[in-house]
């Protein structure tokens, strides 16, 4: 394929960039939190061998640990009020340039949309340095007709704004100055790519300036290719990766077959440190939506393959035991574990701890064990981990614990809980060699904070309903904690039957907090709504906040049944509507609750997608003709009933 294509014939004379030039870089950053993630200062690390001045700005605000990242690496940092998207910050910069800028042979405009360098910035910029040419860019996107956003003409041929490099040339004559000084407010995403980046490139080479793009688009389909070839691009050698694909509605990506974990494959094959990659969506992108776009679900074989026993890692153990009948059956299964481990039992009075001391007692140890009487069992194994246990998770010794607990969930059907019991415990302790390679997951991936169980959902409705009525409780309480991670809209992810395996650091804005055993309330509260319920579907995100990432984990005779079903069931829900899962989906969410499928339900749902604004009345003509109804029925009877009996 081509490495570098000629959007125009020069009309203007282009110049190579000189042997000792010099590149002014300009690099927008937007943090919600005000913070500088991990990945940019390893980009500006690489990108200053190539720039002779960089320039941050930083759109909104900037703690003090993001400036202290920012500071080793920008001659300058401006901060900036959070206006105008990107676009308005490279005005900024240039702005703060002022005359100096003639100065440099090339002016770098990029931001922070993207990772990288996962493979060297060198080669690129040696490629493109012997171009004669005003501007160029890292990727492009075709014309689409109409114009996506505004839906009349057409959105032109155009460089992606998020890599722009300029040459002197262009960059110090008037149609440059012009175009900077009469930069259009823009309010929105539709605006910055309709006011700018859609309309530049087709803007300067109507000027007679040649540009040039040093990846171009890989088909002719109309795709953000950038997105949706993340890993081909790569391959072809393009050093950036957009983050957007790991952040993309999921069904999307699914409807036009992009596999990230195949994108973040190639990243590691090129050596990128891909930790960088997973902190930063960890905290900034919803958690279920990262898990489906970024694969996050590991099958792990019964064979050990992925373990180092040279490394191992200081293991505990908490179990909760409320059923002291179930002690051995646990505990064969924690000794699945490699190496070592202390345990600890938590149990809420002393009658138990005596039996379940009496079963330790009889077994070969593997490092210490302790039972502890807990002062209450409101919030059952919630408030035993969190609170009983919380001197042992804050201290430092130990870098993987693993929280179980005797379950038989009696108030569900014998199947069903037992289906439960079994998908939490075969999922996390299935064999020796499984444990280890569960194990394994940790020792290779230093930001992995938390490892359970898919979402149940034979035997139980969660697809769809995970939040139940927790969310509320759930959006307060993350504020009250500092928890900024996105807050999934459908279902949380999060350990359902809460066991799981962590990094005791990933938990710590959980156990840091000085929870009681009051705020659990006796049994009758531990339902939706409850504390123990909330804190359920908590853990995910409170370790995302740090930075620490999460995958779910299963073997593989639980995923021949789970995928199975799953496949069934889906494949029954498409039966009723047309077109791709993506389109079903954008239908029926468009179209609103279901509910119970009645004339006034579906009297809303037609409004919602036919009639928009007429709901109120389009629901009233359905109750009247359901009183109409009610009226002939009830007639109808009055009749029946006066008609002589033969």
């Amino acid at each position: 394929m081509k490495t570098a294509e000629l959007i125009t014939f020069p009309t203007k004379d282009a110049n190579e960039f000189p042997p000792d030039g010099r590149r002014l870089l300009i690099y927008v950053v937007y943090d919600v939190r005000g913070d500088v993630e991990e990945y940019i200062p390893y980009a500006l690390t690489r990108l200053r061998e190539h720039c002779a001045r960089i320039m941050v700005v930083v759109n909104g605000a900037l703690t003090e640990t993001g400036r202290s990242r920012l500071a080793p690496l920008a001659d300058e940092i401006i901060v900036r009020e959070n206006r105008g998207y990107d676009i308005w910050g490279y005005k900024a910069g240039l702005d703060a340039a002022g005359d100096a800028i003639a100065e440099y042979d090339e002016v770098l405009l990029a931001n922070d949309t993207w990772f990288g360098p996962v493979r060297p910035f060198g080669p690129l910029f040696d490629r493109m340095d012997r171009s004669p040419l005003h501007f160029w860019g890292m990727t492009d996107h075709v014309r689409v007709e109409p114009n996506p956003f505004t839906q009349t003409g057409y959105l032109p041929y155009h460089l992606q704004s998020y890599w722009l490099a300029v040459r002197r040339d262009m960059f110090l004559s008037e149609d440059w100055i012009a175009y900077w000084r009469d930069l259009p407010q823009m309010d929105t995403y539709a605006d910055a790519v309709v006011k700018h980046e859609g309309i530049f490139t087709e803007h300067f080479t109507d000027l007679g300036y040649v540009g040039e793009v040093a990846f171009p688009t890989l088909t002719d389909k109309v795709e953000n290719h950038a997105v949706l070839y993340a890993e081909q691009l790569i391959r072809a050698g393009c050093p950036t990766l957009k983050r957007r694909p790991f952040f993309q509605w999921p069904p999307y990506l699914d409807h036009l077959a992009v596999i990230g974990r195949w994108t973040l494959e190639a990243v590691r094959e090129l050596g990128y440190p891909v930790e960088l990659i997973y902190s930063d969506l960890a905290r900034n992108v919803e958690p279920r939506t990262l898990n489906a776009d970024a694969a996050m679900l590991e099958v792990l074989p019964d064979v050990e393959l992925e373990y180092d026993p040279t490394i191992p890692l200081r293991t505990l153990v908490v179990v909760h035991v409320f059923y002291p009948e179930m002690t051995d059956e646990i505990l064969d299964r924690v000794d699945f574990l490699p190496g070592s481990y202390d345990l600890v039992v938590t149990t809420p009075d002393e009658g138990r701890a005596v039996r379940i001391r009496e079963t330790i007692a009889t077994r070969t140890p593997r490092g210490s064990a302790e039972v502890r009487v807990v002062a209450s069992n409101n919030g059952r194994d919630q408030s035993a981990f969190l609170i009983g246990c919380r001197d042992l998770l804050l201290g430092d010794g130990y870098d993987l614990v693993v929280k179980l607990h005797s379950k038989k969930t009696p108030q569900d059907a014998h199947n069903v809980g037992t289906h439960f019991k079994r998908q939490q415990f075969t999922n996390l302790l299935n064999s020796p060699g499984y444990a280890a390679n569960l194990v394994g997951l940790f020792q290779r991936e230093q930001g992995l904070g938390l490892v359970f169980p898919p979402t149940i959902h034979l035997g139980y409705p969660s697809l769809g309903h995970g939040w139940w009525a927790n969310k509320p409780a759930f959006e307060a309480l993350a504020g009250e904690l500092d928890i900024r991670v996105p807050v999934d809209e459908v279902s949380p992810l999060a350990p359902f039957g809460s066991m799981f395996f962590a990094r005791p650091a990933a938990l710590r804005l959980l156990v840091e907090h000085e929870w009681t055993y009051d705020q659990f309330g006796g049994a009758e509260a531990y339902q939706d709504g409850g504390l123990a319920h909330v804190l359920e579907r908590m853990p995910v995100y409170a370790a995302g906040e740090l930075g620490f990432h999460s995958r779910t984990v299963a073997n593989t005779a639980y995923i021949a049944s789970s995928y199975a079903a799953l496949d069934y069931n889906l494949d029954q829900f498409s039966s009723t509507l047309r077109d791709s899962t993506m389109e079903q989906i954008q239908l029926l969410k468009a179209a609103g609750p279901v509910e119970y499928g009645t004339l006034t339900d579906f009297a809303r749902m037609y409004a919602r997608l036919h009639r928009p604004g007429s709901e109120s009345s389009l629901v009233a003509a359905a109750h009247r003709i359901l009183r109409v109804r009610s009226l002939i029925g009830r007639a109808r009877s009055a009749v029946v009933r006066r008609l002589p009996r033969r």
